[in-house]
């Protein structure tokens, strides 16, 4: 992968299936980091679902494959959905409770609480297989690989996406939290990258699969591990991006931080739209972190984007 070149995506009816955690957020109304807040907010949530409107906001084609509760907040999170455009026709049902994060609204790195139940019950199927096979692009998080079955949904979902030349985007958000108790999933999730065209791992994530260390060693390590394109976002310092030849920094575009929830999901969603309009990568690289940007100056994972070519307007890319 150049930084100087577009990347090639084989022609589909749909540009980006994104498949995992379609879930709530409860963030609270006050700066907290210590839970003591008395309010909280509901937003829609999950970090694929925030990607595929985020994507479709910004002009590329976006599906979401998950499941929800039979429930009132799984109803409304259909409801959301369809509201911003985005088809339901993908989305499970399952007699759980519908998942839900709590989160303390931070300028720096949001604390959450999980409470799991539908999310990981997302189940292979003959519909699922097909929106993937129509898709140029597939994207998912450690969320539905930390359980069973949906972590078998993903894995079949990667070998077919390689067999049928879909691009594959992974998250590498490792939790302890979220994991199989008595299941080492750090080892898991580090098997996992070489399968990945891109993978986008924060410091925190970094810190968590590796421990301590300087970004740079970070970045190798991930490279060692087989990943073909390691973008390490490094908060207000910005990101460092290697393809394994070359190592780029890139400076943070943000300039107003009123909530980080949702900001690595804002990245994910410009890069993908960027690079799937057939941008360079340097440039779609650019645009994503914009679109970062723009997101931070409001509250909840999910704002009112403009389109992709009004964000590179309003930062001057």
């Amino acid at each position: 992968m150049d930084f100087q070149e577009a990347l090639h995506f084989e022609d589909k009816p749909n540009d980006l299936l994104t498949v995992g955690e379609l879930l709530v957020d409860m963030i609270s109304d006050e700066y907290d980091d210590t839970f003591m807040s008395n309010g909280y907010t509901k937003y829609p949530g999950g970090s694929p679902s925030n990607i595929a409107i985020n994507a479709k906001k910004l002009g590329i084609r976006s599906q979401i494959a998950a499941c929800v509760g039979n429930d009132g907040f799984g109803d409304y999170l259909l409801e959301w959905l369809s509201r911003d455009g985005l088809s339901t026709h993908f989305v499970q049902r399952a007699d759980e409770s519908t998942s839900m994060v709590v989160v303390t609204r931070s300028r720096a790195t949001p604390i959450p609480i999980f409470y799991r139940g539908a999310d990981y019950k997302l189940s292979y199927s003959p519909l699922l297989e097909g929106a993937l096979l129509n898709s140029k692009a597939m994207h998912f998080s450690c969320w539905p690989l930390s359980r069973v079955p949906s972590r078998q949904t993903i894995e079949r979902a990667i070998d077919i996406a390689k067999a049928h030349g879909v691009k594959i985007g992974f998250d590498p958000n490792y939790h302890r939290m979220i994991w199989q108790k008595g299941e080492d999933g750090v080892s898991y999730v580090k098997s996992i990258l070489s399968k990945a065209d891109f993978v986008k791992p924060s410091e925190d994530d970094a810190e968590r699969l590796f421990g301590q260390d300087t970004p740079t060693n970070q970045l190798e390590k991930f490279l060692e591990l087989g990943a073909k394109l390691v973008i390490l976002t490094l908060g207000k310092d910005g990101a460092l991006v290697s393809n394994g030849k070359e190592t780029k920094e890139f400076a943070t575009m943000a300039s107003e931080v009123a909530d980080t929830t949702g900001a690595g999901d804002a990245f994910w969603s410009g890069f993908y739209a960027a690079a799937l309009k057939g941008y360079p990568l340097e440039e779609a690289l650019r645009l994503g972190f914009a679109v970062s940007a723009y997101k931070l100056k409001y509250a909840g994972a999910v704002v009112d984007l403009p389109k992709l070519e009004e964000i590179k307007i309003q930062y001057r890319l």
